[in-house]
C-alpha cells in the first residue's frame, strides 16, 4: 500500500562544472583532458507534507559511455540534454514513490527519450543505453538524497518493507520473492575500504618517464604515488591489442610497485587489469596471463580480477570467458545495463561484477543485490569522478556487503573538482594507507550531501 514517506519531485535546477585534468587519461585508445560534471539538487515533497533537499552529481563520460565517430563535442550535448529532459520530466510526474520506483521509471523512460534527442539533434546513430545510464544518474542519486533528507534518514535505513511497496521479485526475478534490498545492503558504512588507484597507459612509472613535470605538488610517478598515499590496491590500463606492450606494462609495474612496497614495508598488494573490451579473444588474454606468469608469478598473482576484456555488446559480440575466469575473477563492467546483460553475462562465464554510481543508485542497488544472490565477485569502479560524485560512489561502496574495494581516480588526474569537499570530508579525499575512510559517511539522505 502507498506510504507515507514517498515522494514527488517539487522542482530542480542544474548546473555544469567544467573542470580540466591535471594530467591526461588515456583508456581503450582514447585521450581524455577535461569534461563536464551535471550537478542537479531538487526538492520533493513526502506524501505526508516532509520536504528535503538533495543533490546528485556525476560527469557527463560521453567519452567512454558512447564511443563512436561522432564528433564527442555532439555525444557530449546529446547526453546533457538528455540529462535536462529526465529532470523535467520528474518534475512533471505528481505521483508520490519510493526513489526506488521513480528510479525504475526513468531507466524505463530512457530508450524513448534518448531516441528523443538524439532525433533533435539529427545524429546519425542511436544514444547506447549505458550512456543514457550515465544521463540519469545525477538525477536518481538527487532523488534519493532529497527523500533521505524528507524523512531525516540515511538512505540505507529506507530500503525495506516499511518504506518500499514491492519486493525484488518486482524489480528482478521471482527468485527474490518476499526480499528487500535491505537484505543486501549495511545499515552503518564500513570504516574504510581499499582504495584501487589507476595506472593509466600514459602515467610515467619512473622519474625517467616524466618527459615535462606538472610542478604542482602532487606525486608525478606511480612510485611517488605508492608511498604518498600508502597504496596497496592498482588498476593497470591495458591495451588489449598489444600483447607484448601489456606484458611489459604488468612487467614494469611490478617492479616499480615492489621496490615502493618493500621500502615502506608492505608485503602484500593488488592489481586489477583493464583491458577496455580491446581483446578480440580469450586466446589473447590467457596468452597474457601465460607470459606474465613466466616472467614474473608474483605479478600474476597479485591480480585480483580482470575488468571486462571484450565487446561490450554481449548479444552480438559475446565471448565466452570460463576459461579465464576459471584463474581470476572476470567482472563485468561496460555490458552490465540491467537485468538482463547481467543474466547474460553469466552464461558467458563472467565471474564478478562492478558496479557504479554513474550508471545510477537504482541499477546500482539492484545488480548489487543480484549479483550477492548469484554469489559474484563485487568491485566499485570510477568515472574519475570528483567531489560529490566520488562520495556517491564511495557510499555505495560503503553499503555493500562484499565490495573488494573502491576505485578512486579522481584525486590523481582531477584534484581541482574535490576542492570544496576535501575539508568537510578529509578522510574521502586524503588517502592514508590505501584506504579510504568511509565511515563518515552517515548523514542524512545519501550520506554526505548538506544542501538546504
Amino acid at each position: 500500500m502507498p506510504k507515507p514517506s514517498d515522494v514527488r519531485v517539487r522542482d530542480a535546477r542544474i548546473e555544469i562544472e567544467h573542470l580540466s585534468f591535471r594530467t591526461p587519461l588515456k583508456f581503450g585508445g582514447r585521450i581524455v583532458e577535461n569534461y563536464q560534471v551535471v550537478n542537479i539538487r531538487l526538492n520533493v515533497e513526502t506524501r505526508d507534507g516532509r520536504r528535503g533537499t538533495g543533490m546528485g552529481s556525476m560527469p557527463i563520460g560521453h567519452i567512454w559511455a558512447w564511443p563512436t565517430t561522432i564528433d564527442p563535442e555532439f555525444t557530449q550535448q546529446a547526453m546533457r540534454q538528455l540529462t535536462e529532459d529526465l529532470t523535467s520530466r520528474v518534475m512533471s510526474n505528481n505521483d508520490y514513490l519510493h526513489p526506488l520506483d521513480h528510479g525504475v521509471r526513468l531507466v524505463e523512460s530512457l530508450s524513448d527519450r534518448a531516441d528523443h534527442v538524439t532525433q533533435q539533434l539529427e545524429l546519425k546513430e542511436s544514444m547506447p543505453r549505458l550512456a543514457a545510464l550515465v544521463a540519469s544518474s545525477a538525477v536518481d542519486a538527487a532523488i534519493y538524497d532529497a527523500f533521505g533528507h524528507a524523512l531525516g534518514l540515511n538512505v540505507y535505513h529506507t530500503l525495506g518493507p516499511d518504506f518500499v511497496d514491492r519486493d525484488l521479485s518486482t524489480y528482478l526475478s521471482k527468485d527474490f520473492e518476499g526480499e528487500f534490498l535491505d537484505r543486501y545492503t549495511l545499515r552503518e558504512p564500513k570504516a574504510t575500504m581499499p582504495l584501487y588507484h589507476l595506472v593509466g597507459a600514459l602515467d610515467p612509472l619512473t622519474p625517467a618517464d616524466v618527459a615535462k613535470p606538472i610542478g604542482d605538488g602532487l606525486p608525478e610517478t606511480l612510485g611517488e604515488w605508492i608511498t604518498f598515499n600508502g597504496l596497496t590496491h592498482l588498476k593497470i590500463k591495458l591495451a588489449g591489442d598489444q600483447l607484448d606492450w601489456d606484458v611489459d606494462r604488468v612487467i614494469s609495474v611490478e617492479k616499480v610497485a615492489f621496490q615502493s612496497q618493500q621500502a615502506r614495508g608492505c608485503r602484500q598488494w593488488y592489481y586489477s587489469l583493464d583491458f577496455n573490451e580491446k581483446c578480440q579473444s580469450m586466446e589473447y588474454v590467457q596468452a597474457f596471463l601465460d607470459r606474465v606468469q613466466e616472467q614474473s608469478p608474483f605479478a600474476l598473482q597479485r591480480v585480483q580480477y580482470i575488468e571486462q576484456p571484450t565487446h561490450r555488446d554481449l548479444k552480438r559480440h559475446g565471448i565466452p570467458v570460463h576459461a579465464v575466469a576459471a584463474i581470476k575473477p572476470v567482472v563485468i563492467d561496460e555490458s552490465l545495463v540491467d537485468f538482463e546483460s547481467l543474466l547474460r553475462a553469466r552464461e558467458l562465464g563472467y565471474s564478478g561484477v562492478a558496479l557504479k554510481a554513474c550508471k545510477g543508485e537504482t541499477e546500482s542497488l539492484l545488480m548489487a543485490a543480484a549479483a550477492q544472490k548469484f554469489g559474484m565477485f563485487l568491485c566499485v569502479q570510477d568515472l574519475t569522478c570528483p567531489g560529490a560524485s566520488f562520495l556517491h560512489s564511495g557510499g555505495i561502496a560503503a553499503r555493500i556487503p562484499g565490495i573488494a574495494a573502491l576505485e578512486g581516480n579522481g584525486r590523481q588526474y582531477c584534484p581541482t573538482g574535490n576542492k570544496a569537499w576535501v575539508d568537510r570530508f578529509p578522510t574521502m579525499f586524503q588517502i592514508k594507507d590505501g584506504n579510504v575512510g568511509t565511515g563518515c559517511l552517515t548523514l542524512p539522505g545519501l550520506g554526505h550531501t548538506t544542501v538546504s
